[in-house]
C-alpha cells in the first residue's frame, strides 16, 4: 500500500510539472502561444508520458488571418518515457518522442501579423529531445494568390535527429506522392527553425523516387524513377536530379521508348509552381532542351505546364517512334525544332490537350518504306529533266529536306507554312493534319526544273511541248498546284486544278 500511495504522489506531482514544461519548452522555442488538450505521466520503467491535442500557433492564420487562432504545429498524439532521475535534471533530456498526426500549417509569406507577438514567459524545467519519430504527417504550405491551392505533401514516417542546441536536425521521410502515384524516401538536414518567419527555415537532403505510375496522368505512361538533391529554404527549394523511364509512351501511339531527363528547378512554396532551368531529356538518341514553369491551378485543378523547347540536332525516328505507331518510322533523317510547349490542366487525354507552336527542320531525310522511297527517286529523276534515269531499276537513292512552321491544338496540327524539297522538286504546302490519322488536307504548289515535256520520253514529250508555257512560272521549268487529301490508310495525291493559282 506504501508503494502504490508513493507512486500516486509522485504521478501527482510530475503529471502538472512535465505538462508545463513541455508547454513552456515549446513556446519559448517557437515563441509562440501553445495549447495542449491532454496530458498522462504513468509509471510505466520510469515515467510514461502521452498526450492529445498539441497546438503551437504562429502570429498569423492562413485561413482568417486573426493571431493566435490557426496553429503552424497540429500533433495527434505523442508518447515518450523519461527516467525517474532524468526528471530531476535540468533540462531534461529525453531519448525519443513518438508522435502520430502531425501537421504543419505553414501560413502565406504574404501576411504578416500588425499584432504583437505573445512573449512566453522563460520557465525553471526544460525539457531536451535527441530523436522525434513521426507516423503520418502532413506539411501543408499555404498561399494568398488568387486561383491557387495549398500544396500539401503527406508523409509516411518521418524522424527527425538533434545534431546539437542551435543546429539543424536531421531526418529521413518516407512518402507517397500522390500524381503520379510514387514512393519517396529523402534525407537531409532541417533547421534551425525560425520562428518569426517560419518559411525560411532551412532544409537540404536528398531524394530517391521509384515505381511512380505516369498513367495516372491520363494519356501517357511509363515507371519513372529520379534520385537527386535539393537545398533553400521551405518556399524556395533548388533541387537538381535526373529521372528515368524505361517504357515511357504516349496513349494515341502506345510505343515505348527510353525517357531520360536532368533538370534544374526552383520550387516557390508559397504557391506551388516550379520553374525549370533547364531539363535536358533523351529521348533513345535525341536529346532536347526545355525551360519554363509548371504552375498548379484551382480551375480546373492541376497543373499547367509551359516550356520552351529546342533540339539543335536530333533524329526524327526517335521522335516518330515516340508519337506514331508505325514500325518501322516513315522516315529517318536530322531534325531541328524549337516550339512553345502549353499543356492546361484537365480531364481530356494529353494529346487533346497540348498545345505547341514552332517550327523545325529536317535534312537528309530517307523513307523506310522501299515503294515510297522508289517514287522520290523516280519524281527527282524527271524534275531534272532525266525520265530515262527515272524508270531505271536502281535510280539515285536521293534525301529529302523539309522545314515548317505549325501550331497543334485539340489534336489537330495545322502547318501555315511545309516546305518539301528534292534534288530538281520543291513543294510548298498550307494544311492540316489530324494526330489520330482520319485528316488531311493539304493544299500548295510542286516546283520542277524541268519542263513538262522534259519529265517524259517520246511521243509523250512531243504532245506535252505545246503546254510547257502554261506550266512554266516565276523562274521554275514547272510549277503546277497540287493536293492531298484523306486518312494515313488512304491518303490522295493530285494535281488541284481548284487552287487559285491553277493554270487558266
Amino acid at each position: 500500500m506504501v508503494v502504490f500511495a508513493a507512486a500516486g504522489i509522485a504521478i501527482s506531482r510530475a503529471e502538472p510539472t512535465l505538462r508545463a514544461a513541455v508547454i513552456d519548452t515549446l513556446s519559448t522555442k517557437f515563441k509562440s502561444k501553445v495549447e495542449l488538450d491532454a496530458f498522462h505521466v504513468s509509471l510505466v520503467k520510469g515515467l510514461q508520458v502521452s498526450g492529445t491535442g498539441l497546438r503551437i500557433f504562429g502570429d498569423t492564420d492562413p485561413n482568417n488571418h486573426e493571431p493566435g487562432f490557426q496553429p503552424i504545429i497540429n500533433v495527434a498524439e505523442f508518447e515518450f518515457r523519461l527516467g525517474l532521475l532524468a526528471f530531476l535534471r535540468s533540462p531534461m533530456h529525453i531519448d525519443t518522442v513518438y508522435v502520430k498526426g502531425l501537421e504543419l500549417n505553414l501560413p502565406p509569406r504574404e501576411h504578416r501579423s500588425e499584432m504583437q507577438r505573445m512573449e512566453p514567459k522563460g520557465g525553471k524545467i526544460k525539457i531536451v529531445v535527441d530523436r522525434l519519430v513521426c507516423d503520418k504527417a502532413q506539411l501543408i504550405i499555404n498561399t494568398l494568390k488568387p486561383g491557387k491551392l495549398p500544396l500539401e505533401f503527406d508523409i509516411e514516417s518521418l524522424k527527425m535527429t538533434t545534431i546539437a542546441p542551435g543546429s539543424p536536425m536531421h531526418f529521413d521521410a518516407n512518402l507517397t506522392n500522390p500524381k503520379p502515384v510514387g514512393h519517396i524516401l529523402s534525407s537531409g538536414l532541417f533547421g534551425p527553425w525560425q520562428p518569426e518567419s517560419p518559411r525560411d527555415t532551412p532544409v537540404s537532403g536528398t531524394y530517391s523516387f521509384d515505381h511512380a505510375d505516369l498513367s495516372t496522368i491520363k494519356g501517357i505512361g511509363g515507371m519513372l524513377s529520379s534520385t537527386g538533391k535539393y537545398t533553400g529554404v521551405l518556399d524556395k527549394i533548388a533541387v537538381d536530379g535526373a529521372t528515368d523511364t524505361p517504357d515511357f509512351h504516349i496513349e494515341t501511339s502506345g510505343r515505348e521508348v527510353p525517357l531520360h531527363t536532368d533538370f534544374y528547378a526552383i520550387v516557390d512554396g508559397t504557391s506551388g509552381d516550379t520553374y525549370l532551368q533547364p531539363v535536358k531529356a533523351r529521348i533513345l538518341s535525341t536529346w532536347l532542351t526545355a525551360n519554363g514553369s509548371v504552375v498548379r491551378s484551382q480551375n480546373p485543378q492541376g497543373h499547367e505546364v509551359e516550356l520552351d523547347v529546342t533540339i539543335e540536332k536530333g533524329r526524327i525516328e526517335d521522335l516518330l517512334k515516340l508519337a506514331v505507331r508505325t514500325e518501322p518510322p516513315v522516315m529517318t533523317g536530322t531534325v531541328r525544332l524549337r516550339t512553345k510547349f502549353d499543356l492546361p490542366p484537365g480531364e481530356p487525354d494529353v494529346a487533346n490537350r497540348l498545345k505547341l507552336a514552332g517550327n523545325f527542320e529536317v535534312s537528309a531525310a530517307h523513307f523506310t518504306n522501299e515503294k515510297i522511297q522508289d517514287k522520290i527517286d523516280a519524281l527527282s529523276m524527271r524534275s531534272q529533266g532525266k525520265p530515262k534515269l527515272a524508270g531505271d531499276s536502281t535510280p539515285e537513292n536521293v534525301h529529302s529536306d523539309m522545314t515548317g512552321t505549325f501550331a497543334l491544338g485539340e489534336g489537330l496540327l495545322s502547318f501555315s507554312q511545309l516546305e518539301y524539297r528534292i534534288p530538281g522538286t520543291q513543294v510548298n504546302l498550307t494544311g492540316t493534319y489530324s494526330l489520330d490519322g482520319n485528316q488531311f488536307d493539304f493544299h500548295g504548289k510542286a516546283r520542277m526544273d524541268a519542263k513538262l515535256s522534259q519529265m517524259v520520253t517520246g511521243w509523250k514529250s512531243i504532245l506535252l511541248k505545246p503546254v510547257d508555257p502554261f506550266f512554266s512560272k516565276n523562274g521554275a521549268g514547272t510549277e503546277i498546284p497540287i493536293k492531298i487529301t484523306g486518312t494515313k490508310s488512304e491518303p490522295h495525291f493530285g494535281v488541284d486544278f481548284g487552287h487559285k493559282d491553277a493554270p487558266k
